[in-house]
């Protein structure tokens, strides 16, 4: 299966980005921490190479602990601020606006030096799609939120959002890149939910996560369905056609649904904690 997913909006959110880029201090770059390196839009390292970063490792409580650790290690190696966070249900959302101010520390005594007192961080909130940016920003603002109305540069429509005194953010749209050098990192955006599911071929795409929690979270599948696993991929997705009555014309199985299933389960964590890829050095 190929995979490639580049409507033309993205253009021209990846073109409002570049425009705005000088006037922010911090891109806060959101990555989904199950797949944090296949989830991560390349062009981002390029648009904010001289800004300071700091990477979220976003629905962090849906993927496996021991390897949230590692990959916050491995970008700590190099060299940007991270956080675990799961913004729907606000967890490592206190540590925030510590780690902001941290990461922005030289650009604020610049600011100090230059008898710039008060002027709040301006951060841009950037990831792929569904990777849960409304929700980390919503999270975040709480209440609270108010929006400081347009700023110089800022495509017409597109708002600044004051969380307080020290940090406004700027969202902006969920964005790929035109094009995966990599299909497993395709595959692997299509198992989160980043890639349009109506233009995948979803029993395929279901086989090739059975395939994936084989290997290596064996008796995973065994549990949440009921069902003994088989080597053979289809032959484990008819079995949990049958197990949760996936059926077309009264008897005969469904595994498109089925899949449709088993992806759902996946992308809400009714799986338990699974990551999808290890860090480099691993």
């Amino acid at each position: 299966m190929h995979f490639q997913w580049y409507p033309g909006h993205m253009t021209k959110a990846k073109r409002m980005m570049q425009e705005n880029m000088k006037l922010i201090d911090l891109v806060i770059e959101l990555v989904d921490a199950r797949i944090p390196l296949s989830s991560r839009n390349p062009d981002i390292d390029e648009l904010g190479k001289h800004k300071a970063r700091l990477i979220l490792l976003n629905k962090a409580d849906l993927a496996d602990d021991k390897w949230n650790d590692a990959w916050a290690e491995y970008f700590r190696s190099k060299g940007f601020s991270v956080v675990k966070v799961n913004s729907k249900k606000g967890g490592g959302m206190k540590s925030i606006h510590g780690v902001i101010q941290e990461a922005c520390r030289e650009k604020i005594e610049r600011d100090r030096k230059r008898g710039i007192l008060n002027r709040p961080v301006r951060a841009m909130v950037v990831g792929i799609p569904n990777v849960g940016k409304s929700t980390f920003i919503n999270s975040l603002a709480g209440k609270s939120c108010t929006k400081t109305g347009n700023k110089p540069g800022v495509t017409k429509g597109k708002q600044w959002i004051r969380l307080n005194r020290q940090v406004e953010l700027l969202d902006t749209p969920g964005i790929l890149w035109p094009k995966f050098e990599d299909q497993q990192v395709g595959q692997k955006l299509a198992f989160i939910g980043s890639i349009k599911d109506d233009i995948l071929q979803t029993e395929e795409l279901g086989a090739q996560l059975i395939r994936f929690l084989l290997d290596n979270y064996p008796g995973v599948l065994e549990s949440k369905y009921t069902i003994e696993e088989d080597n053979d991929v289809y032959v484990t997705l008819s079995r949990i056609a049958e197990s949760r009555h996936c059926l077309v014309r009264g008897s005969e199985l469904d595994t498109e649904k089925a899949a449709l299933l088993l992806l759902d389960d996946f992308r809400n964590g009714k799986m338990g904690r699974l990551t999808l890829e290890y860090p480099p050095e691993v």
